[in-house]
């Protein structure tokens, strides 16, 4: 299903006319209103009337996370606070967060964005969504919460937490689609399990996931302990919050960029140079229609490739593959790069376990460590040390097939990790105490 079946199936030729006159005038924007691109272009050299050409993109300046906790609040908006209608923040963990203003036509386009994402996963007017989001200053909540408002759909905006209570409603009120991070979603299944649920035989059909990176293997243990469909919806604070990606019924590992609104690049992290589709290098993000905030050539870090081909589902828009982490979120242990997405794949796979697991790093001399502890099955753990040694075996068996390190494994007893009821704390650095 098309939310807006102009631009999702837009020929080649008639999306780079409609992106260059968007870039074109938000450089135009960008350079009369914020200091900080005037000074950055004029460094370069650039003047807006050089963007005569799509290509020409590459002509303009990288804008980095540093830049925008330098300029936190508002070095970077372009509109006095008092023209916004909204601001967002990050969590702000690793250093000042990062702001996210908006405009009304800024929200409107957001809301259009969210609403080709659920659109995309089936959801329509006729559904009850259950929205297990945390809503606040993050901006998952209250962009899926928009998102829907769009479709025409029944909200009911639970928020996260109080589990128990959110399986109740979902019973009571006959919810027919969920929203909720990757993990919350696993918790909600969890918990229900203890109540005696059978999802089988509840209204739920789909659930749209987001806000931190899961795996395939993730998505397949969602589907089958919630008896739904997972879709997934890609964001980032930086561009708009969740809407710049979403996946389609094909579900082949990539996401459809939603390209009218944030123009995609990859280049090589070292040079900078712009990679040619199929090659895999640093994700970069221009928004094109924003004008709050709109961010030149914002480099996320992240490492993935593109392709251009119209999808089985008829959409053309551009696709990325799958980004499973950020960089910043990578562990370096010796020498050897670490993805916890790695370490969750072969966990996952593991019959005895369940879903739960938390990665320790630790400093053993002057080396890092890693150890996973995650949790068994309550028949592995009643089964006894034998068994238990024998899981652990194997999982440490595969994560060193796979990862190329050895990395110690301990499995305990059902319920012992926290639950997640927004974005999972999945690493434990004990190096910073």
């Amino acid at each position: 299903m098309y939310w807006e079946e102009k631009f999702e199936t837009m020929s080649y030729e008639e999306m780079q006319r409609f992106q260059l006159s968007q870039l074109q005038q938000t450089v135009a924007w960008v350079y009369e209103k914020i200091p900080f691109y005037k000074r950055k272009l004029d460094e370069l050299g650039v003047k807006p009337s050089d963007i005569k050409d799509i290509k020409d993109l590459a002509k303009l300046p990288f804008t980095v996370k540093n830049d925008l906790r330098d300029n936190y609040p508002f070095g970077l908006c372009a509109l006095p606070v008092q023209d916004l209608v909204r601001v967002h923040a990050s969590s702000g963990t690793t250093g000042k967060p990062i702001t996210g203003p908006y405009t009304a036509d800024d929200m409107d386009q957001w809301a259009n964005c969210m609403a080709r994402t659920l659109a995309s996963a089936g959801v329509s007017s006729q559904d009850i969504i259950q929205n297990a989001y945390g809503m606040g200053l993050f901006t998952g909540g209250l962009g899926f919460h928009q998102g829907a408002m769009k479709i025409g759909a029944t909200i009911v905006p639970t928020g996260s937490g109080q589990t128990e209570r959110q399986i109740t409603i979902m019973q009571d009120f006959g919810v027919t689609v969920l929203f909720s991070t990757p993990s919350y979603a696993l918790t909600i299944a969890e918990k229900g399990q203890q109540m005696g649920v059978d999802f089988k035989k509840l209204p739920l059909r789909v659930g749209v996931f987001g806000a931190e990176p899961w795996t395939k293997e993730m998505r397949l243990e969602i589907e089958e302990r919630l008896s739904i469909k997972a879709r997934e919806a890609y964001g980032l604070t930086e561009m708009m919050g969740p809407g710049v990606a979403f996946d389609c019924e094909v579900q082949d590992g990539y996401l459809h960029v939603n390209e009218d609104h944030i123009m995609i690049e990859i280049i090589d992290p070292v040079t900078g140079e712009v990679l040619p589709d199929g090659v895999k290098g640093e994700l970069v993000f221009t928004a094109i229609q924003r004008r709050a905030m709109p961010l030149l050539r914002y480099r996320t870090r992240d490492l993935t490739l593109t392709k251009r081909e119209k999808c089985v589902c008829g959409r053309t828009l551009i696709k990325m593959e799958k980004v499973y982490g950020r960089s910043d979120d990578m562990l370096i242990i010796s020498g050897v790069n670490v993805f916890p997405s790695q370490v969750e794949s072969v966990l996952l796979e593991e019959k005895g376990i369940e879903p739960q697991y938390v990665i320790i790093v630790r400093k053993k001399g002057y080396l890092d460590t890693l150890e996973v502890d995650v949790e068994a099955k309550a028949d592995i753990f009643q089964a006894g040390p034998e068994k238990m040694k024998e899981v652990e075996k194997s999982i440490e068996s595969r994560l060193r097939g796979v990862i190329g390190i050895g990395i110690k494994t301990r499995l305990v007893a059902p319920g012992t990790i926290t639950r997640s009821e927004g974005k999972a704390k999945r690493v434990i650095d004990e190096r910073k105490k």
